[in-house]
């Protein structure tokens, strides 16, 4: 295994493309609890380029109904970048200085649920300009969403196989 470079152009250009539609190689999760962690799950492939195909808990989608939990729920994809020491992308929780373009936020309520992700695609002074679906948006500063806590993951790397 090794660590390549996450490729945070390639995030943020995915995410300019897809923010007001949806990619038809990804089904939309609109209709079914949400499309943001989706979403997010694309940019971070567009960046990284792999994808972790362990049962349960890696990172893939191949369809809709073949996919990790990970791809596609808030919780389940900070705990695989947390985590992750197989292929596919690294993160860590960092104070929101440290963000990158490309990096992800994820928003809570006080109870320590979280339940959105958006992607980092630019930023207005210091305030992070973000990406997402659900309510789409594009450049939409930090500060006009109403949540009570926060987490910001920093995107540190790409573990892939030799092979890449």
């Amino acid at each position: 295994m090794i660590q390549k470079r996450y490729d945070r152009l390639r995030a943020v250009l995915n995410a300019r493309r897809w923010a007001f539609s949806r990619n038809p190689a990804y089904f939309s999760f609109n209709s079914l609890g949400g499309d943001c962690t989706n979403f997010v799950s694309q940019c971070l492939f567009a960046g990284s380029g792999v994808m972790n195909y362990t049962p349960v808990f890696g990172w893939f989608y191949r369809s809709a109904n073949d996919r990790t939990a990970s791809w596609t729920g808030v919780e389940f994809l900070y705990n695989f970048l947390i985590s992750n020491r197989g292929d596919g992308p690294v993160a860590q929780e960092v104070p929101p200085c440290d963000l990158q373009l490309g990096d992800v936020i994820q928003l809570g309520r006080e109870t320590g649920d979280f339940y959105h992700s958006c992607l980092v695609v630019g930023f207005r002074g210091s305030v992070p300009l973000v990406a997402s679906h659900s309510l789409d948006a594009y450049n939409k500063p930090l500060t006009r969403y109403v949540f009570e806590r926060v987490r910001f993951l920093h995107i540190t790397g790409v573990n892939a196989p030799q092979s890449t």
